[in-house]
């Protein structure tokens, strides 16, 4: 591939009580050709996903004190490494193999794209269903770091961050790309946690995306530094 297996390439892994799925999607992560660095963010985990996390070899795991979110656990993990292309996968996530995280990297090292988004489809149907009603809310993505480091505030959101990451690659017209991440599916919250708590938690990170659209819209202006995690 060229210049692409010399540059540094850091896949993070955001996760919030995930010992039962982590496993699979870390062994994806070790399988991408393109990858240089895997980090896990366990973000406030109540079980054993650091435990299971650090278990394999040549992975990063960091744990925060408590939940303070994905986009600070996504934040968190970017502070902690050098590479200049970085790369997000959700923790839950079913038939992940290494060539998915490759087909997101590749357009962005290629630099056909500043972003490249991947979306499901020839998975499970609801999972399918949902990105093809909003596909950019996607949180398997690869992008170039600047991209990330020059979004606002994003430390202080939680399931908004995608959103907030997508509005800064349309503020800066960055080139932004979709490819199919055939047959993965995600873990529902109705499935993790019962219909019930499920439910709670889907309505309230449908809230935390639509709380990031209306900020998104008022323009604020970007604090200086971006994050606030710093290496």
């Amino acid at each position: 591939m060229g210049d692409e297996t010399r540059r540094l390439v850091a896949v993070i892994i955001p996760a919030k009580d995930e010992e039962q799925r982590i496993a699979n999607v870390i062994k994806a992560a070790l399988g991408s050709k393109l990858a240089t660095e895997i980090i896990v963010v366990s973000d406030g985990s109540t079980d054993r996903t650091a435990e299971v996390a650090g278990r394999f070899e040549g992975v990063t795991v960091h744990t925060l004190p408590y939940n303070m979110g994905k986009g600070a656990a996504m934040a968190f993990g970017v502070s902690k490494t050098k590479a200049d292309v970085i790369a997000f996968v959700d923790a839950d996530l079913q038939d992940l193999h290494g060539e998915h995280i490759d087909l997101i990297l590749r357009p962005v090292l290629q630099n056909e794209c500043e972003v490249c988004i991947g979306v499901f489809r020839g998975g499970k149907f609801w999972s399918d269903t949902a990105q093809k009603f909003a596909p950019y809310i996607s949180g398997q993505r690869a992008m170039k770091r600047w991209i990330f480091d020059g979004t606002p505030y994003l430390d202080e959101l939680r399931f908004g961050a995608e959103m907030a990451l997508n509005h800064q690659a349309k503020r800066v017209k960055a080139r932004v790309r979709r490819v199919v991440l055939r047959g993965v599916s995600n873990c529902f919250k109705e499935k993790k946690m019962g219909l019930g708590k499920g439910l709670i938690a889907r309505t309230k990170m449908y809230d935390e995306i639509y709380q990031t659209m209306m900020r998104n819209r008022k323009r604020r202006k970007p604090p200086r530094g971006g994050p606030r995690w710093k290496k």
